[in-house]
């Protein structure tokens, strides 16, 4: 691996790390709608998936990203799962203003969701 793609695992796997913490705190608080979403944090780290995205958090909703940086700009496209209740999602996937997907879902094993996945992780990291 290059100190390049070294640099860019390392920040990814931080903002995984950093949202862990995040959801945690959630749900020390009670808000036990977000236990899915924690868990399926938890089942793509497990597969590897923290070196390919920067995720992070808007309050709720959990963003999923290609970007080096935190913060995206208008257009980077990024996937956005927010919690709208339990086992009730809506899924979003865009760049600034643009929608390309937009649906709900009740399991977060969706196979639309995985496929929005594979979609963003073939985009180029920026």
């Amino acid at each position: 691996m290059n100190n390049r793609t070294i640099e860019i695992t390392s920040r990814f796997e931080k903002s995984w790390n950093d949202t862990e913490k995040i959801f945690d705190m959630f749900l020390e608080n009670g808000f036990e709608r977000l236990i899915p979403v924690r868990e399926f944090i938890s089942e793509l780290k497990k597969k590897g998936e923290n070196q390919h995205f920067r995720i992070g958090t808007s309050l709720y909703p959990l963003i999923f990203s290609r970007s080096v940086e935190y913060g995206l700009r208008d257009d980077q496209k990024q996937l956005i799962i927010d919690t709208l209740d339990k086992n009730d999602y809506e899924i979003i996937f865009k760049d600034g203003f643009k929608k390309y997907r937009k649906y709900r879902i009740s399991d977060l094993n969706d196979n639309r969701l995985t496929k929005l996945l594979k979609t963003l992780k073939g985009t180029l990291v920026d």
